[in-house]
């Protein structure tokens, strides 16, 4: 009984040990100064012009200038270069007129607006300044689940808010962007609610890995689930931006079916790995460089894809133009083929 009670009492110090080395600290305050707050003023139509604008001007006898509604709406933001350029999320300053930026230390800045992407809910946004503390973009890609993240933003108006959690589930869809965008969010438990949008998802090491965006709830605020659009495609849309001026969306052209027992039943396949084919585009970058209806695509450049979700991430990650190794199934036989990807039809 003593010997048991001795190596009980071994493990017990060797998994405290094992807890001393998960820190959050470095990373908190690495990161808590390179995200800002952002406070937009949006501005819509007057929808009642349309219909009591015709009827107005016909009593007074010229153009009725109708105000236009104006509301304001505050989220995060992410400092990503010491000269002021700061990663947010579209719906935060869509629309916007006027962004005041206010950092950790209290000073404010007025921001413009660089570029805006409903596809992927990522905008830039620049502040005039010099030597700013910020963040880089890590690998998304090597996010694993189950490892510890630092979710930091302004809930509630609340400044420099720092939660933390596990990644709970990789590129997860759960349809709130509309038809014809990416969604290959990380999900994660750490605590989220309004406000935080547009804040850092970080990694214990204080390397940005995505972009809070969104929360499942059924009353508004944190119920446990969380979503960050992944850093590899938030710095692609960045760097798109910066370089080009425009969002640059690859495409491959094939419209896709996540493979279920059912299907596979159907299809007299015998695995569920993979995204099964169900046609291709003509003249897109899979009919001109030879995947076919029926094909299962395995991966993307190395990057296993399982799902919808996972396979628009991956493509989202590159260029028209880009080259790109699709791994497929067809029939029993494996193969790769060299894809140039075309880019998505407007």
């Amino acid at each position: 009984m003593k010997k048991t009670f001795f190596l009980i009492g071994i493990l017990f110090v060797a998994l405290q040990g094992r807890a001393q080395v998960v820190s959050f600290a470095e990373a908190a305050e690495k990161t808590v100064n390179t995200v800002v707050h952002i406070r937009a003023e949006i501005v819509t139509t007057n929808r009642y012009y349309d219909f009591f604008g015709p009827f107005l001007e016909q009593i007074y006898g010229g153009k009725i200038q109708m105000p236009d509604n104006v509301s304001v709406g505050f989220g995060s933001g992410v400092v990503v270069s010491p000269d002021g350029y700061i990663v947010t999320n579209n719906h935060v300053v869509e629309n916007a007129r006027k962004i005041e930026v206010t950092f950790n230390d209290k000073h404010k800045r007025a921001a413009t607006i660089v570029g805006t992407d409903p596809t992927t809910d990522i905008a830039l946004i620049k502040v005039e300044a010099a030597g700013l503390e910020y963040l880089t973009f890590g690998d998304s890609d090597k996010v694993r689940v189950g490892e510890w993240v630092l979710a930091v933003g302004n809930p509630f108006n609340l400044n420099s808010t720092v939660t933390a959690g596990i990644v709970s589930a990789k590129a997860r869809s759960i349809n709130i962007l509309g038809e014809g965008t990416i969604e290959s969010f990380i999900q994660t438990d750490a605590a989220v609610n309004p406000g935080n949008s547009g804040g850092a998802l970080v990694n214990t090491n204080g390397d940005l890995i995505g972009i809070n965006a969104a929360i499942a709830s059924r009353t508004g605020s944190y119920e446990g689930y969380s979503f960050a659009i992944p850093s590899n495609i938030a710095k692609k849309v960045v760097e798109d931006f910066l370089i080009y001026g425009a969002l640059q969306r690859a495409y491959l052209g094939i419209s896709m079916v996540e493979i279920t027992e059912g299907l596979a039943d159907y299809k007299g396949l015998d695995v569920l790995s993979g995204v099964y084919v169900a046609s291709v585009s003509k003249d897109g970058a899979a009919d001109r460089y030879g995947i076919k209806k029926d094909d299962i695509i395995l991966s993307i450049n190395g990057l296993t894809v399982d799902t919808r979700a996972q396979l628009m991430g991956a493509i989202g990650q590159y260029r028209p133009g880009d080259k790109v190794d699709v791994k497929i199934r067809r029939g029993d036989k494996e193969k790769t083929l060299k894809v140039t990807l075309t880019e998505y039809p407007k």
